[in-house]
């Protein structure tokens, strides 16, 4: 599935020339001013946008700092694309926020680069959250992602954890927003749907407790909201490539050895 892409330039020409050049690879939405932009924002799972620094209404600047101090869509990766006044827009545009700036004119090469390295790095951070047992869930942010939505989302997970039917449904419930909302957030923030993400919480803190405790397998694995031993093991075997067991194993050989244990 393409990573959906934000343009965002008052320049018909330029918003067809980047739309054109990057379309083969992403899906394209345009916008003519920062205000549409917010629109499109707030309606798809918008993966990167790219804004040129000063268009109508709301400028390059002020969509970024909308965005960023949003809980909703401070993950977005933003590109600015500065003009004239290169310098002071670069400065402006950090100070706002965006993740990266670049100066026009530019090549085509040089912009697809950065675009795959915002994308390729957000992947890479959360794969590691998601394969590492014990590894926490603020590795998965990023110094704009909102970590007062995150806290709660993981909390609450905790705290209904025992519940086999914890779904997106409870969760959009608990937090007070809507199913979609929450749905196209925990996607842009992990690559994992919300029950999925669930699933993940579920197994992490299996692992903590399989680390940190002396109960047994079977008692952990209904402590996380697992129906049966054997359903946790598959689960936990498919997401860290190891089961229970071993994961155990591993910790006591490590703990005695004193080498760390990722």
């Amino acid at each position: 599935m393409q990573d959906t892409l934000l343009i965002v330039d008052d320049d018909q020409h330029m918003l067809q020339l980047l739309a054109e050049e990057l379309g083969n690879d992403y899906l394209i939405f345009t916008a003519e001013d920062g205000q549409r932009a917010l629109e499109i924002t707030a309606n798809y799972p918008v993966r990167i946008i790219i804004a040129a620094a000063i268009t109508p209404v709301v400028n390059g600047f002020e969509l970024c700092l909308q965005l960023k101090k949003s809980p909703h869509y401070a993950h977005i990766p933003i590109i600015l694309l500065t003009g004239n006044k290169a310098m002071q827009h670069r400065l402006e545009g950090l100070k706002a926020g965006a993740d990266a700036c670049i100066e026009r004119p530019f090549p085509q090469e040089l912009l697809k680069v950065q675009i795959a390295s915002l994308l390729d790095n957000r992947k890479k951070i959360r794969a590691y959250y998601t394969q590492h047992p014990l590894a926490h869930m603020s590795v998965a942010t990023t110094k704009y992602t909102s970590e007062d939505f995150l806290a709660s989302l993981n909390s609450l997970i905790l705290e209904n954890i025992e519940n086999t039917a914890l779904d997106i449904d409870l969760l959009a419930k608990k937090l007070n927003i809507s199913r979609p909302t929450l749905y196209r957030k925990v996607k842009a923030l992990s690559d994992l749907t919300p029950n999925e993400l669930v699933s993940v919480v579920r197994l992490k803190k299996a692992a903590e407790l399989l680390t940190s405790t002396g109960y047994k397998i079977f008692e952990v694995a209904m402590m996380t909201g697992f129906n049966s031993q054997s359903s946790f093991g598959k689960a936990f075997l498919k997401q860290f490539r190891m089961t229970p067991t071993a994961f155990q194993q591993m910790r006591k050989s490590t703990e005695i050895t004193g080498s760390p244990l990722l």
